[in-house]
């Protein structure tokens, strides 16, 4: 067994789909098919049931396929604790974010830190729906741009950037060309969500309840942000997103429409509690200086 045909069992259980599983992994169909059919005859066990429309895991491959994506992470630590002692003083600084992170703050935070310091490697790990701060907590990331509200347990945080929030519509939508729209003039749309996050986040995205009292009208759910932007283009739902989203997000068939009376994103920099090596103590210092920049510059 090796770590490269666990990689393929996680992509097929994501994507569903042998074919489309195998043109994200840049390999043939009949390849990828074969290197499964080899992991279950090693294995003894099925792992997907075949249908006209894709795969299915079976309750073995549920199993496995769990275990295989912890042994994917940790395999992953192993690396990066080996590539810092190979690269001595160099060092790796991993830096978590979820989509837009903290807007251009996130961007030029990773450029400023790493002309300071050119001999680390400064690596961005994006997140989906506030898995920023476990990430930290399991030893995925060394300091992370997270969005709040969050569990912020065994984390030292610090509020670095806020940002009002947008509405993402399809671009044919009636309220597309607005300067900006209200929770009321959305209220009767279906709202994307996720259960891949805490209810309190959920709650949050989608000010529920609203300052009537009412809920909103929950939609489709997504497991991560390209989900969420598909089902939002072809008009399924809209969406509540950070205004960062507008811009690293463009594209000609969404359009994003500020949302005028909603809380603003609040974004903290955060790293576990007594964690904070010379690296991570470095990229703090970076983004409170590029932080305080931003606060004292003239408006206009």
């Amino acid at each position: 067994m090796e770590l490269r045909q666990l990689h393929y069992l996680t992509v097929i259980a994501e994507e569903g789909n042998l074919g489309r599983a195998a043109q994200r992994l840049y390999v043939s169909q009949p390849a990828l098919s074969y290197a499964l059919k080899s992991l279950e005859s090693e294995l003894g066990v099925r792992l997907f049931d075949r249908h006209a429309g894709g795969v299915a895991a079976t309750a073995a491959g549920l199993d496995v396929i769990t275990e295989a994506r912890l042994t994917l992470l940790q395999s992953e630590r192993v690396t990066t604790a080996a590539e810092r002692h190979r690269r001595g003083e160099t060092g790796v600084l991993r830096v978590g974010f979820e989509a837009s992170g903290a807007g251009e703050l996130t961007t030029r935070a990773r450029a400023e830190f790493a002309r300071r310091h050119p001999g680390v490697q400064v690596a961005p790990k994006r997140y989906d729906w506030g898995q920023e701060a476990a990430a930290l907590r399991d030893g995925l990331a060394d300091v992370a741009f997270v969005w709040l509200p969050n569990d912020l347990t065994r984390l030292h945080a610090e509020v670095v950037h806020s940002e009002p929030r947008v509405v993402g519509l399809p671009s044919r939508h009636p309220l597309a060309g607005r300067s900006g729209v209200s929770l009321l003039d959305v209220a009767d749309e279906p709202l994307m969500w996720t259960e891949r996050a805490p209810r309190e986040w959920v709650d949050w995205w989608a000010v529920n309840p609203r300052p009537d009292g009412s809920s909103p009208r929950w939609g489709p759910t997504n497991d991560n942000v390209e989900e969420m932007l598909e089902q939002v283009a072809e008009g399924s739902a809209i969406c509540f997103a950070p205004s960062s989203m507008a811009q690293y997000y463009a594209r000609p068939d969404l359009s994003w429409v500020p949302l005028t009376d909603a809380e603003p994103l609040r974004t903290v920099l955060a790293w576990v509690d007594g964690a904070d090596n010379a690296l991570v103590r470095g990229f703090a210092e970076v983004v409170r200086e590029l932080a305080a920049d931003a606060r004292t510059l003239p408006c206009g």
